[in-house]
């Protein structure tokens, strides 16, 4: 058997042990174990390489620039669409041409390499077995040792990524074309609410111009209504005393009769254009309440002394029943509601009686009108309170009205911003019941002395000097008849200056003043009023008569203490005026 130096000589090379610098029997006998685990770490090392080349996730490749593949793994093969590596390796023979699917862009890479050395993770494409792109990302190393063009190379492929980002792409182009379609659907919608906005700001100039025209008409329609009233309640007013002059004049029958008639149609007249003229401000919000401390209990006696000669005419018994009350509220709005309820019972109740009763309950009052009249059904207690409603059938009895008494209570009452309820039974009578909130009782106070209204119509005022003053020449000599009839004597002036002059010539003061309030050349009975009081020196007891039924004239005349009597003048309430103020001096 042949020694290992032998074969050495023979063949005329060297062992490993001379490269080593050690002779043969040295190596053989030192260094042999060594070399063979070297060479087993070695070999364990290359086949780990190897298997990660194989098996690795990314393509690999080994490759001539200018030619093709020296070495891939199955990754790269999988990327290109080979079914192995030695597949690619021999079909693709050149990279430029082949693999690539852009030269320009292979040349473009291919320089830079040369220059740098290397390129990382650059984009690309290269071309599938079927002649489809594929979208990697390639990083390249030279390895000029093993040739001046060889490279060595790492692809991942990127399709899914490039996929994505094309849709995303698509998505921000969708987004964009999107959000300028909305841009341009928001502009339109912009330029249409401009558009809009013009057009209502037109309408709304419009509509300033129709609301001071309708203003400017309503102002006219109220100066109307104003100088109309008062044009129409100036003859009314001087009929009604001088047919209430009639009355109390001792007539024959027939004449009598006459007088009665007369007196009824003027009635009626006055309620109806009182009660148009409620209505309409009413209807319109233009009346306003003139929030006042109210003494009820005094306010009800008032109209007590008022209804009390109706009572007796009418044959009715007729009884009040107060207790001390003070409620916040429109004082006329107030009176104007329970008159036209009083109103109301003794028109509908032909015989029997009448009862104003007043009664606290908690921290309200309660204002009770009660009648033993014809009663209502109970179906119809919603539409009394209709405009023309006739609460009674012609022919049932009672005078017939224009069917606004009622309808201008439910007004008022919301107004007020109380309650009102009605019971009633038929053929048997009814009660109509006003809520208030109450402020508090009123102390006891100093009696004060009363009147006895059925006295005064039998025996008349016994010579009481009054002065009258009014613009109204027909309306003076009506006032004059009427007070006369009542055994007053009456001084009658057109205007402050006459009335002066006569007071100015005589030592025998009035007792009591009743002055128009409107005179002419724009002179107002309060201020003929406070002349007359200071040139006399004394607070002569006085009111005003007037057609004005506004807030700021009762408002005014409250301040001045003046009582006021609205234009038509009503016999009665005339008479129950003249003596309070009588009762005052």
């Amino acid at each position: 058997m042949k020694k290992p130096s032998d074969e050495h000589s023979q063949a005329g090379g060297y062992g490993i042990g001379e490269l080593l610098g050690f002779g043969s029997q040295s190596v053989r006998k030192n260094y042999y174990p060594a070399l063979q685990d070297r060479i087993e770490e070695l070999e364990q090392e290359r086949n780990r390489y190897k298997w990660l080349f194989e098996n690795a996730l990314h393509g690999v490749f080994q490759g001539n620039l200018r030619a093709g593949f020296l070495a891939c793994n199955p990754a790269m093969a999988k990327i290109c669409g080979y079914d192995n590596p030695e597949d690619l390796q021999q079909r693709v023979i050149r990279l430029r041409e082949q693999l690539f699917c852009s030269a320009s862009e292979f040349d473009t890479l291919r320089q830079e390499l040369l220059d740098h050395g290397s390129l990382s993770a650059r984009e690309t494409r290269l071309m599938r077995a079927d002649s489809t792109p594929v979208h990697v990302a390639i990083t390249l190393l030279r390895q000029p040792d093993l040739g001046p063009e060889v490279v060595e190379a790492f692809v991942a492929d990127i399709s899914e990524r490039v996929q994505s980002r094309a849709k995303l792409v698509q998505l921000n182009a969708d987004l964009e074309r999107r959000v300028d379609e909305r841009t341009a659907a928001l502009q339109q919608a912009n330029d249409g609410l401009h558009y809009q906005i013009e057009e209502r700001e037109k309408a709304e100039r419009g509509l300033v111009v129709a609301v001071k025209a309708a203003q400017d008409a309503n102002r006219s329609k109220d100066k109307y209504l104003a100088a109309a009233s008062h044009d129409l309640l100036q003859p009314l007013n001087a009929a009604r005393l001088m047919i209430s002059a009639l009355q109390e004049s001792q007539l024959p029958s027939e004449e009598t009769r006459m007088v009665q008639q007369v007196h009824r149609a003027l009635e009626g007249a006055e309620d109806l254009l009182a009660d148009l003229l409620d209505i309409s401000k009413l209807d319109q919000q233009a009346m306003v309440p003139d929030w006042v401390m109210t003494d009820v209990a005094a306010l009800v006696e008032g109209l007590g002394e008022e209804f009390e000669a109706i009572a007796a005419n009418a044959g009715l018994k007729f009884r009040i029943r107060t207790i001390p009350a003070m409620v916040k509220t429109d004082q006329r709005m107030l009176t104007r509601v329970i008159r036209n309820l009083l109103s109301n019972a003794f028109r509908y109740t032909p015989r029997g009686r009448i009862l104003l009763a007043l009664r606290s309950r908690s921290n309200t009052l309660r204002i009770e009108v009660w009648d033993t009249g014809v009663g209502i059904e109970e179906s119809k207690l919603e539409e009394i309170f209709t405009e023309f409603h006739q609460l009674l059938p012609q022919g049932t009895g009672g005078r017939q009205g224009a069917g606004l008494g009622l309808a201008i209570v439910d007004r008022m009452v919301r107004v007020l911003e109380c309650e009102m309820d009605v019971v009633s039974r038929l053929g048997r009578g009814s009660r109509f019941a006003l809520t208030l909130p109450m402020e508090g009782n009123r102390e006891p106070q100093e009696s004060k002395p009363t009147i006895n209204t059925a006295q005064i119509f039998a025996k008349g005022f016994s010579g009481a000097k009054i002065l009258v003053i009014d613009n109204d020449l027909s309306v003076l000599e009506s006032m004059k008849l009427l007070l006369e009839r009542w055994s007053c004597s009456v001084i009658t002036a057109p205007n402050s200056d006459a009335a002066l002059a006569y007071l100015d010539t005589t030592n025998e003061n009035p007792v009591a003043i009743l002055a128009d309030y409107h005179l002419d050349h724009e002179q107002l009975g309060s201020d003929a009023i406070h002349a007359i009081r200071n040139m006399l020196g004394q607070k002569i007891p006085a009111a005003l008569i007037t057609a004005d039924h506004s807030v700021e004239t009762r408002q005014m005349m409250r301040l001045q203490e003046l009582p006021i009597l609205n234009k038509p003048v009503k016999p009665n309430r005339l008479r129950a005026l003249l003596s309070s103020l009588l009762a005052s001096g």
